[in-house]
């Protein structure tokens, strides 16, 4: 499902390389200290980053110079980038369509996707009016809706208290069996995986040990 192969990027100081194999379904949890290349990684799987050579695979293609909105691939950040004058439906909807021109069918995939994540009564709220953890849930609805097969997560949870965030690990283990993705989780707090993942990589000055 993801194939780095001998990927090369540079950044000041550093010369990253990374080869990586991850399978279909597989949740992985990625590892280090500040400044590894952790958030590095996950950008040139998106396609916010572009190296200077190697290959990246992913879905069986290789898709090294896509776009980001070309590649089967969502990305959920620490910051959920919600936009406050929007409401939850519309922040949601966004994963389908710029506009809010929603059609039935379009509006019923955003209440599925609101109420996958518990937040059917909440769908006429602003931003404002949510707590810190309903607004990661906002987000991750909308990385839902864009029905990715490859979810990439840059620490979604680190600013939520450690039972919030093991409530929001849980809802997101679910969501990944459910829907049958492969997922890329970078994190400071490995051991609250324990249980919801296959293992655990740890990128090191901008490799993978």
């Amino acid at each position: 499902m993801i194939n780095l192969k001998q990927v090369i990027f540079r950044y000041k100081d550093m010369t990253m390389q990374f080869d990586l194999h991850v399978r279909p379904r597989e949740k992985v949890a990625v590892v280090g200290v500040s400044g590894a290349g952790k958030s590095t990684l996950l950008n040139l799987i998106a396609g916010f980053e572009l190296p200077e050579s190697g290959e990246i695979w992913l879905n069986g293609e290789n898709q090294t110079y896509l776009e980001p909105h070309q590649r089967p691939v969502s990305m959920l950040f620490q910051e959920n980038n919600l936009f406050p004058h929007l409401t939850v439906e519309q922040n949601i909807a966004l994963g389908l369509k710029p506009g809010f021109d929603l059609n039935e069918r379009e509006r019923r995939l955003v209440q599925q996707a609101a109420s996958a994540v518990g937040l059917d009564a909440f769908l006429s709220r602003k931003p404002t009016a949510l707590s810190g953890g309903q607004k990661q849930r906002v987000a991750l609805a909308r990385c839902l809706l864009r029905d990715k097969p490859i979810l990439l997560l840059d620490e979604p949870f680190s600013s939520l208290d450690p039972e919030l965030r093991l409530e929001m690990l849980d809802l997101l283990d679910k969501l990944c069996t459910e829907k049958q993705l492969t997922m890329l989780m970078v994190t400071h707090q490995p051991n609250e995986l324990k249980g919801r993942i296959d293992r655990i990589l740890t990128v090191e000055r901008g490799r993978l040990l």
